[in-house]
């Protein structure tokens, strides 16, 4: 079976390192907080030249502190996209905070920036922040988005759970707003083998205040300064996310070789192929198409011992947990109906982009 994520590949690639660095930890009796966590936020910091990470838990976490470290609090509104994973709205309402969803681009499926500043104009309470999402691996329009938040005085943080590397006009995601949002979940670009998350901003003022809330408000040990909480990066996985990191380019690289050749095979009506936009320059965590008859062909593929994932099936405002009948979206629902992801890890050799391509193009249309 060719499978849409497969982090075990990921392990086998780097085992001896990855063993190495494991070992180094249990033989160092320090668990959690210690000199790998340290480490990693160094590192990861000077990958994005410069500024401040803070490690914590996991994505989900990683995002709910960021926005409560630029000043989101209970009843402020937060504008993001909808065709994203539950995540990115849970963060929003554990603060009591609530999500305005905006439209998406018809062809990039990221978030609109002509839609944010409509969205921004129109709603009806203060929208305190945006979380543009960097789905897929394709980084946002940042400028147009950072300058629409600016003209209503929101700050921006960037989710990059799926965007570990990803650029915009040069410049690494994650550094255009406020703060970002990383996860480190085993199948993301950079990932660990468990769960992981990161907060990066420029500002030591943001990281210092993430730092307070990941641990229970305190900069004293026992004497906690603000209400805060327990979210730390384990020693084990920050020392496996230094081994991974030093490899995230390489395997970046072989993501974009393999969407090329994706989009090289697939030229054709077969399929809507992605698009990326001007300025852009991805890391491809998911190969996503779109089709008319996604589940048809998700099916057949899969009898072929192809797996493909559907991020994601259903919108934000039509799940039940966050449903707003009166929230209109055609392209993001279009979207959620449509994409198709196909297997492009750095597992993923030619021969098997090869192989998916010819399936789909023998896979009969109507």
């Amino acid at each position: 079976m060719l499978l849409t994520a497969d982090p075990k590949a990921g392990y086998l690639a780097h085992a001896a390192e990855i063993r190495a660095a494991i070992d180094r930890v249990l033989a160092g009796g320090n668990y959690i907080l210690g000199p790998e966590v340290e480490a990693f936020e160094r590192e990861f910091a000077a990958y994005h030249q410069g500024g401040h990470v803070v490690g914590v838990a996991n994505g989900t976490d990683a995002l709910e502190l960021a926005l409560r470290a630029v000043g989101v609090v209970a009843g402020d509104l937060v504008a993001t996209v909808a065709n994203t994973v539950s995540a990115t709205a849970a963060a929003i309402e554990q603060i009591g905070a609530r999500p305005v969803f905006v439209e998406i681009e018809p062809d990039t499926m990221l978030m609109s920036a002509d839609a944010l500043a409509a969205a921004l104009k129109t709603a009806t309470g203060r929208v305190r922040a945006v979380v543009p999402v960097h789905l897929y691996g394709q980084p946002a329009a940042m400028p147009a988005i950072v300058d629409a938040a600016r003209a209503h005085g929101a700050k921006v943080v960037e989710d990059c759970a799926q965007s570990h590397g990803a650029r915009f006009g040069g410049r690494m995601a994650g550094t255009w707003g406020d703060a970002a949002a990383y996860s480190f979940y085993p199948t993301k670009n950079l990932g660990a083998l468990g769960d992981g998350g990161a907060v990066y901003s420029a500002g030591a003022a943001v990281a210092d205040r993430v730092r307070l809330l990941r641990q229970y408000g305190w900069r004293q040990r026992y004497v906690s300064e603000i209400p805060g909480r327990n979210s730390r990066l384990d020693e084990l996985q920050a020392a496996v996310l230094r081994v991974k990191l030093k490899h995230l380019d390489g395997e970046n690289a072989l993501r974009r070789a393999r969407a090329a050749r994706y989009l090289e095979r697939l030229a054709g009506p077969a399929l809507r192929l992605p698009a990326v936009g001007r300025g852009a320059e991805p890391v491809w965590h998911q190969f996503a198409v779109r089709s008319l008859r996604r589940d048809d062909l998700r099916r057949a593929l899969g009898e072929k011992g192809i797996q493909c994932g559907v991020l994601y099936p259903t919108p934000l405002h039509r799940q039940p947990a966050y449903a707003r009948p009166e929230v209109i979206l055609p392209e993001t629902e279009r979207a959620c109906a449509e994409v198709l992801c196909l297997p492009v890890h750095p597992g993923v050799g030619e021969a098997d982009v090869d192989r998916v391509s010819a399936e789909i193009l023998r896979w009969p249309t109507p």
